[in-house]
């Protein structure tokens, strides 16, 4: 795979862009507690929380914005949903044919540990696919999935998953750190 990835400097540069992102991000996990990934620090927060059945699952999948009402924030335990279940793996199951079993989409980890090691298998699941593709494959319309994106490539699929990245990961940063400071 090293001579492939070599060969093909796009799928090298987009891949190692994304080991970036992920060993910023993942670095801004470490140590995360249960009450870091659950915090809600405003009364309209949104969240992974256990329903009636003890599944954890997310309350809002997106939450509805307009321009005169702020959009509500949303826990640490969502935004790694988001990342994770919603984005990367929803981008594999949409956009690649070979699928693994991953059940319910929007059941997520009720732990922090547990949570950070479901994002970082969707992060695997994604990554092998877009490493598998080769720069011919990348550059190439992705020919299924829904709305229009048929029509747009691979590269473009793997750049709108590091927007997802660094615009989520951001945050979570940011939550992290007005948590650690919460009554000091």
């Amino acid at each position: 795979m090293a001579d492939t990835i070599m060969a093909d400097p796009a799928t090298r540069d987009v891949l190692a862009i994304f080991e970036r992102a992920r060993s910023r991000l993942f670095g801004r996990l470490e140590g995360l507690t249960d009450a870091e990934y659950h915090w809600e620090p405003a009364d309209d927060c949104i969240g992974v929380r256990p329903g009636d059945d003890g599944v954890f699952r997310v309350a809002v999948l997106i939450p509805e914005s307009s321009p005169d009402v702020p959009d509500p924030l949303t826990t640490i335990a969502w935004r790694i949903w988001h990342i994770g279940a919603l984005c990367l793996r929803g981008y594999v199951i949409h956009f690649f044919e070979d699928v693994p079993e991953f059940g319910d989409r929007h059941a997520w980890p009720g732990t922090a540990e547990e949570g950070v090691r479901a994002l970082a298998e969707d992060w695997d699941h994604f990554i092998s696919r877009i490493a598998a593709l080769g720069d011919e494959r990348l550059l190439a319309p992705i020919g299924t999935g829904p709305g229009g994106w048929a029509d747009e490539t691979y590269l473009k699929l793997a750049l709108h998953a590091l927007v997802e990245v660094s615009h989520h990961g951001g945050e979570i940063g940011l939550l992290r750190d007005l948590y650690l400071r919460e009554g000091v």
